[in-house]
């Protein structure tokens, strides 16, 4: 289990390495097809320490660093990146979020369940107009005699319809200021929210993707995360670290699609050899080597800074740009290897192709990860 800060990170991969191949890869291609939520298997996770690894070992969490944390999301990333997907937006999203800015009180009522994970979390910024410019929520918050009441709504929320709370942001002053924006942690059991459209993605599709609806939705006055007023800088803040996340998640998904295009290149026999012989192949398979090892690295690097408590805006930006970039490169390249057989679903690799490409839009898109670049080598 991934629950002893003792453990060795080369221990806790080759755990999360054998569980993926063991429990999961047998089914990828059904889940895939079904877009089914495997519940048991994310149980499953949970059992293993893997829904609460950066969370301390007081709040039920296995207290382990975002060097073990990115070694997680690549091996479970190598095999299927819907997982690896509920891993990082339970983990680095909504859980992260509850431990820094919540209460002590709301910590220990929320931080070990969802630890556990005896319920999932999800974290709702985005909205029909709200996108990559967060400032423009329209969600609403306002205050009651016995809290706030909720109005609006959010999409593209990991685990809307499975998860058992959520941290949406709201708007508690009027304007498009990002400082009248707030962040609240909502039980989605509470009367008021209801899920709306479930999305039928091109990829990721085992990962549970849907709006979520606040109407009247009341809260008491607890589900303030933080002061009011800050739930934006909260959110710039949360998603540095999971940016991090999307790029361990796009490092495995392009490892994984070059470990499938290097077997197949290996078996495929074409003018009386393999077809790895062949320098034109080679070539491809060198340059998806070359990103695959860069990514790494620069995730690798990112998780160092964030373990070492220094701001880790620039180089989060940086890891999950060119990370999640070098995914599509990469399980293109893998596809092309395998020829006509690259766009079967017999073969894994347009799997791998399909999942990368998610991973240059969520958590902020590439485009907004060069204006956060830019922003910071220019110093504003």
């Amino acid at each position: 289990m991934c629950t002893d800060a003792a453990d060795s990170l080369s221990e806790c991969r080759e755990m999360v390495r054998d569980f993926a191949r063991t429990e999961i890869a047998p089914h990828v291609r059904e889940w895939d097809e079904k877009a089914h939520f495997p519940r048991d298997t994310v149980r499953r996770m949970g059992e293993l320490g893997l829904l609460g690894i950066l969370i301390p070992e007081a709040y039920g969490g296995a207290g382990l660093t975002y060097a073990h944390y990115v070694a997680v999301l690549e091996e479970l990333g190598a095999v299927e990146g819907g997982l690896a997907l509920t891993v990082a937006a339970h983990n680095s999203l909504c859980t992260s979020h509850v431990h820094t800015y919540g209460s002590e009180e709301v910590r220990r009522a929320w931080v070990p369940r969802l630890a556990s994970g005896e319920i999932l979390g999800a974290w709702g910024l985005t909205e029909a107009e709200a996108g990559s410019d967060a400032g423009g929520t329209k969600t609403t918050a306002a205050r009651s005699d016995k809290g706030w009441v909720l109005n609006g709504s959010k999409n593209f929320i990991t685990h809307a319809s499975v998860g058992g709370v959520v941290v949406a942001m709201a708007r508690t002053k009027p304007g498009t200021d990002h400082h009248g924006i707030s962040a609240f942690l909502v039980p989605l059991d509470t009367p008021g929210v209801s899920v709306g459209k479930h999305e039928d993605k091109v990829g990721m599709r085992i990962s549970d993707t849907a709006s979520l609806v606040f109407e009247d939705c009341r809260v008491g006055p607890e589900a303030l995360l933080g002061a009011e007023g800050e739930g934006f800088i909260q959110a710039m803040e949360i998603l540095d670290g999971g940016r991090i996340s999307i790029a361990a998640l796009a490092v495995g998904i392009a490892r994984g699609a070059l470990d499938a295009a290097a077997a197949y290149a290996k078996e495929r026999r074409q003018f009386g050899k393999p077809i790895a012989a062949f320098q034109g192949l080679r070539f491809m398979l060198a340059d998806m080597a070359v990103d695959v090892a860069a990514a790494r690295l620069l995730t690798e690097r990112s998780a160092a800074d964030k373990d070492a408590g220094r701001k880790t805006t620039l180089i989060s930006s940086q890891a999950k740009l060119f990370a999640s970039e070098a995914a599509v490169r990469v399980a293109e390249k893998a596809v092309q290897v395998l020829g006509g057989y690259g766009y079967c679903k017999d073969y894994p690799v347009e799997k791998f192709w399909r999942d990368a490409k998610l991973c240059t839009i969520g958590e902020g898109t590439s485009e907004i990860q060069r204006l956060v670049i830019a922003r910071e080598v220019l110093g504003g």
